[in-house]
């Protein structure tokens, strides 16, 4: 028989506010200190955690370093943590458990505040968060509602509070608690200043707290304001520039005008300088605003039209206009860069597709591309299969007649060595893009061909020559 008896110390903290960052990790180590007489030698003890309203009808397991019985102590300390995923409330209890063959417990602690129940909170989320898309203003019209909401995660802001479904929020309202509102969304029907707080009860602080954003009504809609989060004028590259207009229920962007079709969110992101225009519902009235959105990168234009006819012995120079900061031009002939071509014109006298890109790398970092086509008279006008390529030339590819170009004609290409150059049908050959002549070498290259058909099967070689 044992007279068993344990007895905790009051706590040295008037509530437990685990997670935030300490030394650049979430804290949650906390001591308990107890002391106990009668037990059997060998006795482990744990903290346990009460359920959220301050009993022990149902109980939280806590991570605990459990300690044993030390009988020239009759003291102990327990190091414990409480779990991440715990719905934080202001009513918690904590006591002391005897795992014996029959389990003994302890009263409840007390805090530093000599009370028995106090807030116990896990706080998942520590970092900045934000509301209505980190606009300040919202609008809606009178007589209807608009809804404001936690933002999800974004590049810009990547963590949101939306990642953890345990927690809850409170909304405030000119700086007074809306009553009965803990969700992650907020119907306003009623103009003032807005925010929310992720509602970590008595372990809460201003660091929880959104963006504030002041709604008003209008009966005829408010007036849509249209920012860009690069500025304007901004600098175009990479994904470009997003657009937020004032939050309203359903949005349609347009630019110069016209419709785009599927922006109909609240932001649009974009490269191109333009008018742009979005009409939003505000549920019972809709309204329109705009932004003459011009970048501040650079203008170019070329002198060649998108197509080409170069005749035969003709040379064509094409030319570039910028007023880039010190631009560098890069020339390509079907997708290959022409070595040694880097002026703003160039010199053309064999057919292909050609590219030109032209980049600015001070200031505003920025590249333009003009494509355009050069073909000659003769294009696919051969009657014969030719069995000379010369690279000199106007046309510095290996053609067909166009009879062979259909999907019933198999066509195959092979090098000296019988690498295969080319494998596929007569209606996929393009003989620029499909170019199979490679690194030219002093001795002038033979590659060989295979044309299968209705009509039969056709074999032949193909020399090139400067």
């Amino acid at each position: 028989m044992y007279a068993q008896t344990i007895v905790p110390q009051q706590l040295g903290y008037p509530r437990i506010c685990a997670g935030l960052i300490v030394a650049g990790k979430p804290f949650n180590e906390y001591n308990a200190t107890f002391s106990y007489v009668d037990f059997p030698a060998g006795t482990v003890f744990e903290v346990e955690l009460s359920n959220e309203v301050g009993n022990f009808t149902t109980t939280h397991a806590t991570t605990t370093v459990k300690v044993v019985d030390n009988p020239g102590l009759q003291q102990q300390t327990i190091t414990f943590a409480i779990p991440t995923d715990l719905k934080g409330s202001d009513t918690y209890s904590l006591r002391v458990k005897a795992l014996t063959s029959t389990p003994s417990y302890s009263i409840k602690f007390k805090n530093s505040q000599d009370l028995n129940i106090f807030p116990i909170y896990y706080r998942t989320f520590v970092d900045s968060f934000f509301i209505n898309n980190k606009s300040a203003t919202a609008s809606f019209c009178a007589g209807g509602s608009m809804t404001l909401a936690i933002d999800a995660a974004t590049a810009e802001t990547p963590s949101s509070p939306l990642a953890f479904t345990n927690l809850k929020y409170k909304w405030f309202k000119d700086d007074v608690l809306i009553a009965g509102q803990s969700g992650t969304t907020l119907v306003v029907n009623t103009a003032g200043v807005y925010f929310a707080q992720i509602d970590y009860g008595g372990c809460l602080d201003e660091n929880f707290s959104s963006n504030r954003v002041t709604v008003s009504s209008s009966a005829g809609g408010s007036a849509v304001t249209i920012t860009s989060s690069l500025g304007n004028p901004f600098c175009a590259g990479g994904t470009g520039t997003v657009l937020t207009a004032t939050s309203g229920n359903k949005y349609q962007w347009k630019k110069d005008g016209v419709v785009i079709a599927g922006a109909t969110n609240r932001t649009y992101s974009t490269n191109e300088s333009g008018v742009y225009s979005v009409d939003i519902d505000f549920g019972g009235c809709n309204a329109t605003g705009s932004i003459n959105l011009s970048s501040n990168g650079f203008d170019a234009s070329i002198d060649v039209a998108d197509s080409y006819q170069l005749k035969e012995g003709e040379t064509l120079n094409v030319s570039v206009t910028t007023d880039a900061s010190a631009p560098t031009f890069e020339w390509f002939l079907n997708g290959n860069l022409i070595s040694g071509a880097s002026s703003s014109s160039y010199s053309i006298s064999v057919r292909g597709q050609y590219k030109v890109k032209i980049s600015q790398a001070s200031g505003c970092v920025a590249t333009k591309e003009f494509s355009f086509r050069i073909t000659s008279e003769t294009d696919s006008k051969t009657s014969v299969i030719p069995n000379v390529v010369k690279l000199g030339g106007m046309y510095p590819y290996w053609n067909l007649p166009d009879e062979y170009k259909t999907d019933a004609t198999k066509i195959i290409i092979l090098s000296s060595n019988g690498d295969v150059i080319y494998d596929d049908i007569g209606s996929n050959y393009d003989p620029e893009l499909n170019s199979f002549i490679k690194d030219y070498k002093n001795v002038n290259p033979v590659y060989y061909y295979v044309i299968k058909s209705d009509s039969g099967e056709k074999k032949g070689s193909i020399t090139v020559i400067k």
